[in-house]
């Protein structure tokens, strides 16, 4: 009898809670009342509605089919290709809309940030941006909140742009003005000397035609600290996470040159996609490379808590009220676009949770 020789070890009690069998999903958030939202990007799979909530086990268009319905008549006012949902715990989901299908240059007045009433299920405002805020290149990712300032408040969103330069959008939710900060610079800029490796291969752009390139992608995880006072982001082609003052972000007054020295550096913590902050300030990230989630404590300590095999690009987190992280898991690096077009994805993509016993970082006092 041969001896067994040891394997690599995996720990943290995963549970699926949502099997997808149609389109790629790439973010998820659960609202103060337990409500799942999910939503799909148009990157070449059949989207049939790119937001949806889950209810009785199906996913159902949300807040309905017809504003997942897009015509050249109404850009604005429907959603085209949503990269990621938020519910803020304060009964509003927020629709980030990058209007921008394959990553394509945005539609003019199709890349918005949506307030979604979540107890009408009605859309209440649309923010749309000007073009020196939404670039011919940028790509909306993913978006975090904070109403203790302004009239309003604000919104901070992360450009995370392929082929120009990355940034932090701040949205003043009042007024609806948008301004770029850190606009190319190093912590929102993809690492150049990074060789992303994902299931023991290196991972690059390959394409049908045989054209090899480096894969890189711009400022994309974002979370916010309980107070809101400090903003945490990463590249997503980084293994290092960047934080700063969510109050210098505001002050247009301070030139992104000086604000680039504001910019703390909190190490390396995996390379990631999605982040979320809890409401003891602890910041949740994925590390993609290795099927992996950490926890990275407010003094800069970090734990492992989950590594395994089934956290196949770990994308998007949420903090339920249950107590649970929430996370999809969508395969991302398997896509044609990697492997010289062929789609190595297998389905279902998954959502998947893990009891973490905190409740998500408040966004109002």
């Amino acid at each position: 009898m041969k001896p067994l020789l040891p394997v690599e070890q995996h720990f943290g009690n995963i549970e699926p809670v949502y099997l997808f069998y149609g389109a790629m999903p790439t973010g998820v958030s659960v609202s103060e009342t337990g409500r799942i939202f999910v939503c799909f990007p148009k990157w070449g799979d059949k989207v049939e509605f790119t937001v949806a909530e889950i209810v009785g086990g199906q996913l159902q268009p949300y807040p309905n089919l017809e504003t997942n319905m897009v015509s050249p008549a109404n850009v604005t006012t429907s959603f085209i290709s949503v990269q990621s949902v938020v519910a803020d715990g304060s009964g509003t989901l927020w629709v980030l809309d990058t209007g921008a299908p394959n990553f394509s240059e945005p539609i003019k007045g199709g890349a918005k940030l949506v307030a979604v009433d979540l107890t009408t299920n009605t859309i209440r405002k649309i923010y749309t941006f000007t073009e020196d805020v939404v670039l011919p290149t940028t790509y909306l990712n993913d978006v975090r909140f904070d109403y203790r300032v302004g009239r309003a408040g604000y919104a901070y969103i992360t450009d995370s742009s392929t082929k120009g330069p990355g940034a932090i959008i701040v949205v003043d939710l009042d007024s609806g003005t948008a301004f770029r900060r850190l606009n190319g610079a190093d912590s929102t800029s993809p690492d150049p000397c990074m060789l992303p490796k994902v299931e023991g291969r290196i991972l690059m752009n390959r394409s049908r035609e045989g054209v090899i390139s480096p894969f890189r992608l711009a400022s994309d995880g974002i979370a916010i600290s309980p107070d809101g006072r400090v903003l945490f982001f990463c590249p997503l082609t980084s293994r290092h996470l960047y934080a700063v003052s969510t109050e210098a972000l505001r002050d247009r007054t301070i030139p992104d040159a000086d604000l680039c020295c504001r910019v703390e550096y909190w190490g390396e913590k995996g390379a990631s996609d999605g982040m979320i902050t809890d409401a003891q300030g602890n910041v949740y990230a994925g590390d993609y490379e290795n099927n992996s989630i950490r926890k990275i404590y407010p003094d800069g300590a970090m734990d492992t808590i989950a590594h395994d095999p089934r956290i196949l690009w770990p994308d998007t987190f949420s903090i339920g009220p249950d107590q649970y992280l929430y996370v999809i898991v969508n395969q991302l690096h398997r896509q044609a676009r990697f492997h010289y077009g062929k789609d190595l994805r297998q389905k279902p993509y998954s959502l998947l949770r893990i009891k973490i016993g905190e409740l998500p970082a408040p966004t109002f006092s």
